[in-house]
Protein backbone atom coordinates (compact mmCIF):
# COMPACT_ATOMS: atom_id res chain seq x y z
CA UNK A 1 0.00 0.00 0.00
CA UNK A 2 1.42 3.49 -1.11
CA UNK A 3 2.32 5.44 1.96
CA UNK A 4 1.37 8.83 2.12
CA UNK A 5 4.43 11.60 2.60
CA UNK A 6 4.16 15.06 4.25
CA UNK A 7 7.12 17.58 4.72
CA UNK A 8 6.79 20.30 6.67
CA UNK A 9 9.43 22.53 5.05
CA UNK A 10 9.71 24.50 8.48
CA UNK A 11 11.91 23.40 11.51
CA UNK A 12 10.54 25.52 14.34
CA UNK A 13 9.31 22.34 16.93
CA UNK A 14 5.85 24.39 17.80
CA UNK A 15 5.12 24.39 14.38
CA UNK A 16 6.17 20.97 13.60
CA UNK A 17 4.58 19.23 16.81
CA UNK A 18 1.63 21.08 15.79
CA UNK A 19 1.62 19.65 12.12
CA UNK A 20 1.48 16.85 13.25
CA UNK A 21 -1.26 16.58 15.95
CA UNK A 22 -3.11 17.90 12.60
CA UNK A 23 -2.25 14.98 10.62
CA UNK A 24 -3.31 12.30 13.38
CA UNK A 25 -6.68 14.18 13.94
CA UNK A 26 -7.50 14.66 10.38
CA UNK A 27 -6.56 12.06 8.28
CA UNK A 28 -8.23 9.03 9.05
CA UNK A 29 -7.43 7.14 6.40
CA UNK A 30 -4.09 5.34 5.17
CA UNK A 31 -0.38 5.22 6.16
CA UNK A 32 1.20 8.72 6.61
CA UNK A 33 4.91 9.18 6.65
CA UNK A 34 6.45 13.02 8.09
CA UNK A 35 10.41 13.24 8.17
CA UNK A 36 11.10 16.95 9.73
CA UNK A 37 13.52 18.86 11.70
CA UNK A 38 13.75 20.86 14.45
CA UNK A 39 16.63 23.71 14.79
CA UNK A 40 17.90 23.61 18.63
CA UNK A 41 15.25 22.62 20.94
CA UNK A 42 14.33 20.32 24.19
CA UNK A 43 11.06 18.21 23.62
CA UNK A 44 10.04 17.44 26.87
CA UNK A 45 7.93 13.93 27.27
CA UNK A 46 3.67 14.96 28.11
CA UNK A 47 4.13 13.57 31.71
CA UNK A 48 7.41 14.99 32.83
CA UNK A 49 8.46 18.10 35.13
CA UNK A 50 9.72 20.69 32.18
CA UNK A 51 12.20 21.89 35.09
CA UNK A 52 13.60 19.25 35.85
CA UNK A 53 14.46 17.88 32.68
CA UNK A 54 16.51 20.88 31.50
CA UNK A 55 20.11 22.75 32.05
CA UNK A 56 17.99 26.13 32.47
CA UNK A 57 21.26 28.38 32.35
CA UNK A 58 22.65 26.51 29.40
CA UNK A 59 19.08 26.62 27.76
CA UNK A 60 19.36 30.57 27.76
CA UNK A 61 22.45 30.75 26.86
CA UNK A 62 22.55 28.80 23.95
CA UNK A 63 19.18 30.19 22.96
CA UNK A 64 17.37 26.55 22.94
CA UNK A 65 13.65 26.58 22.20
CA UNK A 66 11.71 23.91 25.25
CA UNK A 67 8.36 22.86 23.99
CA UNK A 68 6.01 19.93 24.99
CA UNK A 69 4.90 17.83 22.95
CA UNK A 70 1.53 14.99 22.97
CA UNK A 71 3.37 11.66 23.59
CA UNK A 72 4.65 10.08 26.75
CA UNK A 73 8.56 9.24 27.42
CA UNK A 74 11.70 11.35 28.03
CA UNK A 75 13.41 14.58 27.34
CA UNK A 76 15.50 14.95 24.24
CA UNK A 77 17.04 17.21 22.54
CA UNK A 78 16.95 18.09 18.63
CA UNK A 79 19.43 19.85 16.15
CA UNK A 80 19.78 20.28 12.54
CA UNK A 81 21.97 17.37 12.68
CA UNK A 82 18.86 14.71 14.21
CA UNK A 83 16.04 13.58 11.62
CA UNK A 84 12.69 13.13 13.34
CA UNK A 85 10.03 10.46 11.91
CA UNK A 86 6.66 10.06 12.37
CA UNK A 87 4.47 7.37 11.62
CA UNK A 88 0.68 7.47 11.41
CA UNK A 89 -1.67 4.53 11.05
CA UNK A 90 -4.42 2.92 12.05
CA UNK A 91 -3.92 1.08 15.88
CA UNK A 92 -5.78 -2.02 14.29
CA UNK A 93 -5.75 -4.70 17.00
CA UNK A 94 -4.37 -2.76 20.61
CA UNK A 95 -3.75 -5.67 22.24
CA UNK A 96 -1.21 -7.28 19.58
CA UNK A 97 0.39 -3.04 18.84
CA UNK A 98 4.21 -3.05 20.12
CA UNK A 99 6.68 -0.36 19.09
CA UNK A 100 8.82 -3.07 17.34
CA UNK A 101 5.68 -2.75 14.66
CA UNK A 102 7.42 1.11 13.90
CA UNK A 103 11.14 0.45 15.29
CA UNK A 104 12.01 -2.35 12.83
CA UNK A 105 10.79 -0.95 9.96
CA UNK A 106 13.30 1.57 10.71
CA UNK A 107 15.99 -1.12 11.15
CA UNK A 108 15.67 -2.19 8.18
CA UNK A 109 16.13 0.63 6.47
CA UNK A 110 19.28 0.93 8.67
CA UNK A 111 19.98 -2.04 7.95
CA UNK A 112 19.97 -1.47 3.91
CA UNK A 113 22.30 1.37 4.44
CA UNK A 114 24.88 -0.75 6.46
CA UNK A 115 24.33 -0.02 9.80
CA UNK A 116 23.65 -2.48 12.03
CA UNK A 117 20.95 -1.41 13.99
CA UNK A 118 18.77 -3.37 16.51
CA UNK A 119 16.08 -2.19 18.95
CA UNK A 120 16.66 -2.22 22.68
CA UNK A 121 15.13 -3.33 25.61
CA UNK A 122 13.85 0.47 26.45
CA UNK A 123 12.37 1.07 22.93
CA UNK A 124 15.15 2.78 22.11
CA UNK A 125 17.04 1.93 18.54
CA UNK A 126 21.04 1.25 18.78
CA UNK A 127 24.04 0.97 17.14
CA UNK A 128 27.08 -0.56 18.47
CA UNK A 129 25.52 -0.80 22.02
CA UNK A 130 24.97 3.26 22.07
CA UNK A 131 20.93 4.79 21.83
CA UNK A 132 20.92 6.31 17.83
CA UNK A 133 17.07 6.89 18.37
CA UNK A 134 14.37 6.61 21.14
CA UNK A 135 10.67 6.94 20.17
CA UNK A 136 7.22 7.38 21.74
CA UNK A 137 3.90 7.21 20.71
CA UNK A 138 0.14 7.94 21.25
CA UNK A 139 -3.41 6.76 20.16
CA UNK A 140 -6.36 8.92 19.34
CA UNK A 141 -10.06 7.54 18.08
CA UNK A 142 -8.25 4.59 16.35
CA UNK A 143 -5.03 6.10 14.85
CA UNK A 144 -1.80 5.76 15.98
CA UNK A 145 1.17 8.27 16.47
CA UNK A 146 4.66 6.34 16.68
CA UNK A 147 7.88 9.18 16.17
CA UNK A 148 11.34 9.15 16.82
CA UNK A 149 14.26 10.94 16.68
CA UNK A 150 17.51 9.56 14.48
CA UNK A 151 20.76 11.31 15.41
CA UNK A 152 22.69 11.45 12.45
CA UNK A 153 25.27 14.37 13.18
CA UNK A 154 24.40 16.07 16.36
CA UNK A 155 26.46 17.78 18.64
CA UNK A 156 26.64 15.21 21.80
CA UNK A 157 28.49 18.54 23.66
CA UNK A 158 24.85 20.24 23.72
CA UNK A 159 22.80 17.33 24.00
CA UNK A 160 24.83 16.27 27.07
CA UNK A 161 24.97 20.41 27.97
CA UNK A 162 20.88 20.79 27.60
CA UNK A 163 19.89 17.94 29.26
CA UNK A 164 22.18 18.19 32.53
CA UNK A 165 19.64 18.96 35.30
CA UNK A 166 20.30 18.01 38.63
CA UNK A 167 18.09 15.90 40.38
CA UNK A 168 18.90 16.35 43.82
CA UNK A 169 17.54 19.61 44.07
CA UNK A 170 14.15 18.38 43.04
CA UNK A 171 11.44 16.37 44.79
CA UNK A 172 8.40 14.72 42.55
CA UNK A 173 6.57 12.22 40.53
CA UNK A 174 7.08 13.07 37.49
CA UNK A 175 8.17 10.25 34.59
CA UNK A 176 12.25 11.07 34.56
CA UNK A 177 14.44 10.70 31.25
CA UNK A 178 16.78 8.05 31.51
CA UNK A 179 20.25 9.06 29.84
CA UNK A 180 21.49 6.76 27.73
CA UNK A 181 24.73 6.38 25.73
CA UNK A 182 24.48 8.18 22.51
CA UNK A 183 26.27 7.69 19.14
CA UNK A 184 25.82 9.12 15.28
CA UNK A 185 24.55 7.41 12.23
CA UNK A 186 26.84 8.92 10.41
CA UNK A 187 30.13 7.33 12.19
CA UNK A 188 28.40 3.71 11.36
CA UNK A 189 27.47 4.55 7.62
CA UNK A 190 29.92 2.58 5.29
CA UNK A 191 30.16 5.27 2.80
CA UNK A 192 30.01 9.32 3.46
CA UNK A 193 26.64 10.44 3.30
CA UNK A 194 25.41 14.36 4.65
CA UNK A 195 21.63 14.42 6.24
CA UNK A 196 19.81 15.09 3.09
CA UNK A 197 21.30 11.57 1.38
CA UNK A 198 20.44 10.18 4.07
CA UNK A 199 17.11 11.54 4.25
CA UNK A 200 16.45 10.81 0.93
CA UNK A 201 18.04 6.83 1.76
CA UNK A 202 15.54 6.58 4.58
CA UNK A 203 12.52 7.74 2.67
CA UNK A 204 12.81 5.43 -0.42
CA UNK A 205 13.52 2.35 1.91
CA UNK A 206 10.30 2.94 4.46
CA UNK A 207 8.39 3.66 1.17
CA UNK A 208 8.85 0.67 -1.24
CA UNK A 209 5.42 -0.17 -1.65
CA UNK A 210 4.56 3.24 -3.15
CA UNK A 211 4.77 7.06 -2.01
CA UNK A 212 2.07 9.71 -2.24
CA UNK A 213 3.29 12.90 -1.77
CA UNK A 214 0.93 15.25 0.12
CA UNK A 215 0.55 18.73 1.12
CA UNK A 216 -2.40 21.05 3.08
CA UNK A 217 -4.47 23.35 1.72
CA UNK A 218 -4.13 27.24 2.59
CA UNK A 219 -7.00 26.61 5.28
CA UNK A 220 -5.26 23.39 6.98
CA UNK A 221 -1.62 25.29 7.17
CA UNK A 222 -4.04 28.10 9.18
CA UNK A 223 -5.33 25.86 11.73
CA UNK A 224 -1.92 24.20 12.07
CA UNK A 225 -0.59 27.83 12.89
CA UNK A 226 -2.96 28.72 15.23
CA UNK A 227 -2.18 25.32 17.09
CA UNK A 228 1.34 26.32 17.27
CA UNK A 229 0.47 29.61 18.76
CA UNK A 230 -2.28 28.97 20.83
CA UNK A 231 -0.64 25.39 22.26
CA UNK A 232 3.13 24.77 21.65
CA UNK A 233 4.18 28.68 22.32
CA UNK A 234 1.78 28.68 25.56
CA UNK A 235 3.67 28.37 28.41
CA UNK A 236 0.91 26.88 30.30
CA UNK A 237 1.32 23.72 28.11
CA UNK A 238 5.23 23.85 27.81
CA UNK A 239 5.75 24.67 31.83
CA UNK A 240 2.69 25.37 33.47
CA UNK A 241 1.46 21.45 32.77
CA UNK A 242 3.96 20.40 34.46
CA UNK A 243 3.83 18.03 38.01
CA UNK A 244 3.52 19.48 41.36
CA UNK A 245 7.26 19.15 42.41
CA UNK A 246 9.37 20.61 45.54
CA UNK A 247 12.67 22.52 44.66
CA UNK A 248 15.20 23.45 47.22
CA UNK A 249 19.07 25.04 45.85
CA UNK A 250 21.80 26.37 47.73
CA UNK A 251 24.45 28.45 46.55
CA UNK A 252 27.43 30.99 48.05
CA UNK A 253 27.79 34.59 46.94
CA UNK A 254 30.65 36.83 47.87
CA UNK A 255 26.98 38.54 49.75
CA UNK A 256 26.97 35.14 52.04
CA UNK A 257 25.54 31.72 51.17
CA UNK A 258 21.86 31.85 50.44
CA UNK A 259 19.47 28.65 49.87
CA UNK A 260 15.50 28.19 48.70
CA UNK A 261 13.11 26.27 49.20
CA UNK A 262 10.25 26.14 46.98
CA UNK A 263 6.85 24.08 46.77
CA UNK A 264 5.63 24.66 42.84
CA UNK A 265 2.08 23.93 41.39
CA UNK A 266 1.59 24.24 37.70
CA UNK A 267 5.01 25.88 37.55
CA UNK A 268 3.84 28.84 39.91
CA UNK A 269 5.53 29.74 43.10
CA UNK A 270 3.08 27.66 46.20
CA UNK A 271 5.25 28.39 48.75
CA UNK A 272 9.15 29.74 48.72
CA UNK A 273 11.22 30.47 52.24
CA UNK A 274 14.70 31.84 51.97
CA UNK A 275 17.46 30.61 54.72
CA UNK A 276 21.03 31.49 54.80
CA UNK A 277 24.26 33.56 56.75
CA UNK A 278 23.51 36.69 54.84
CA UNK A 279 23.57 40.16 56.61
CA UNK A 280 19.54 40.77 56.46
CA UNK A 281 18.33 44.30 57.48
CA UNK A 282 14.94 43.11 57.25
CA UNK A 283 12.55 40.39 57.47
CA UNK A 284 12.01 38.76 53.98
CA UNK A 285 8.11 38.17 54.62
CA UNK A 286 6.79 40.91 52.43
CA UNK A 287 9.15 39.32 49.41
CA UNK A 288 7.79 35.76 49.69
CA UNK A 289 4.62 36.35 49.90
CA UNK A 290 4.68 38.53 46.75
CA UNK A 291 6.70 35.67 45.06
CA UNK A 292 3.61 33.61 45.87
CA UNK A 293 1.43 32.46 42.94
CA UNK A 294 4.13 33.83 40.82
CA UNK A 295 4.99 31.75 37.27
CA UNK A 296 8.31 30.18 37.91
CA UNK A 297 9.50 32.89 34.86
CA UNK A 298 12.56 34.85 34.39
CA UNK A 299 10.58 38.19 33.37
CA UNK A 300 7.45 37.86 35.95
CA UNK A 301 10.14 36.88 39.03
CA UNK A 302 12.58 40.18 37.88
CA UNK A 303 9.53 42.45 38.07
CA UNK A 304 8.64 41.21 41.73
CA UNK A 305 12.02 41.57 42.89
CA UNK A 306 12.45 44.54 41.68
CA UNK A 307 10.13 46.14 43.93
CA UNK A 308 11.84 45.44 46.67
CA UNK A 309 15.30 47.06 48.11
CA UNK A 310 16.75 43.65 47.29
CA UNK A 311 20.41 44.29 47.91
CA UNK A 312 19.76 45.40 51.93
CA UNK A 313 17.06 42.75 52.39
CA UNK A 314 19.61 39.96 51.49
CA UNK A 315 22.90 41.70 52.70
CA UNK A 316 24.22 42.59 49.55
CA UNK A 317 23.38 39.34 47.26
CA UNK A 318 22.22 40.67 44.25
CA UNK A 319 18.67 40.35 42.09
CA UNK A 320 20.49 38.67 39.72
CA UNK A 321 22.01 36.32 41.89
CA UNK A 322 18.72 35.35 43.75
CA UNK A 323 16.70 35.32 40.44
CA UNK A 324 19.25 32.32 39.02
CA UNK A 325 19.16 30.52 41.93
CA UNK A 326 15.22 30.22 42.32
CA UNK A 327 15.44 29.35 38.32
CA UNK A 328 18.02 27.03 38.75
CA UNK A 329 21.00 28.36 37.47
CA UNK A 330 23.14 28.13 40.66
CA UNK A 331 25.89 25.64 41.52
Amino acid sequence: MPVHYLESGSVDPCYNLALEQYILENRREGDWLFLWQNANTIVIGLNQNTAEEINASFVEKHGITVVRRMTGGGAVYHDLGNLNYSFICDTGNAEELTIRRFTEPVCRALAAMGVDAETSGRNDILVDGKKVSGVAQRIANGRILHHGTLLFDSDPVMIAGALNADPAKFRSKSAKSVRSRIGNIRDYLPSKADLPQFRDRLLQELTQDGLIREALGDDELASVRKLADEKYRSWDWTYGRSPDYAFRNRARFPGGTLEVRMNIRRERIEDIVFFGDFMATAPLTELCAALRGARRDALELSRILARFPVSSLFGGIREEEILALILNEGD
